[in-house]
């Protein structure tokens, strides 16, 4: 890792240490001969393509200037390394001005409702699961077609959601042009925007992790609220002071958290199954 990490940096690694957390590759922080402190993850072989995604995700994120993005420093086939962002605690300031950029980022926009990242594949990731990143002509289109339907096949396949569970998510997805709400532009999305990829500075919440493309803004917010996010109100209150949402949309965040749910019914079976089930009928009872 050291070894690469200077070749993509052209500098010297003078010291490297093992970071913790992460479920999908080893990370490093390293201090170069130039005293830059640089962050360093390696992508498994499992992973193709997981570290252009990556970094092709990043500098799309960082190109409005919204949000603070870990600046890419170099990537090759399966390392990637950026900036290092020191953490701190949460603070009330720096979750308001989240609300703001995420609003500022979202308003950036997209070619297309799954579209992926300029210069990134359209084979992506998502923490370990794969996610094909496809332009379709609108978003129930997509998300029925590239988030929903094909894990559901996957979850009835690995026996985290039976029969019954899949046909209440067919019936959503045949029902999302009606359950989607007033149609929107796509939107430039982080795509995996849960507490874990607010990354808290000392100065700001910065965006790591991502797994962007072009989308409906309401699903990073109703990431945020799927596990919890420091300070949520103030983010959801600033946001809107930018860029209203649209009527209805808090009854929308079941509908919009049914692909990271089936993320987790394939990866990590348990509840999630039952979960996202749960969801899909708060969804069609919502409207």
């Amino acid at each position: 890792m050291t070894e690469e990490v200077a070749r993509l940096t052209g500098r010297e690694v003078v010291e490297a240490r093992r970071l913790s957390g992460g479920d999908t590759a080893a990370a490093f922080a390293a201090r170069l001969d130039d005293g830059t402190e640089v962050f360093a993850k390696s992508a498994p072989p499992s992973m193709p393509g997981a570290t252009a995604a990556e970094a092709a995700s990043l500098r799309w994120l960082a190109e409005p200037g919204a949000v603070p993005v870990p600046e890419v420093l170099g990537a090759s086939e399966d390392v990637l390394v950026t900036e290092h962002v020191a953490a701190a605690s949460p603070t009330a300031r720096a979750a308001e001005e989240l609300g703001r950029g995420l609003a500022r980022l979202h308003d950036a926009g997209a070619p297309a409702h799954g579209s992926a990242p300029p210069g990134g594949p359209a084979d992506a990731w998502i923490g370990l699961a794969p996610m094909r990143n496809e332009p379709e002509q609108d978003w129930p289109a997509f998300f029925a077609r590239h988030r929903v339907q094909p894990y559901v096949r996957r979850a009835v396949d690995s026996g985290a959601i039976g029969t019954e569970s899949a046909r209440v998510l067919d019936r959503v997805c045949e029902r999302l042009p009606e359950l989607a709400g007033p149609a929107e532009p796509p939107s430039r999305l982080h795509g995996d925007l849960w507490s874990g990829n607010v990354h808290w500075g000392r100065e700001a919440a910065w965006l790591i992790d991502p797994a962007a493309h072009g989308g409906h803004r309401e699903t990073d917010l109703a990431m945020l609220h799927l596990f919890g996010c420091p300070q949520l109100d103030r983010v959801v209150a600033t946001y809107q002071e930018v860029r209203p949402l649209s009527d209805g949309w808090r009854e929308r965040i079941a509908l919009h958290q049914l692909f990271p749910l089936l993320v987790h019914a394939v990866l990590f079976g348990g509840g999630y199954g039952a979960q996202a089930a749960r969801a899909a009928e708060r969804a069609l009872r919502s409207h």
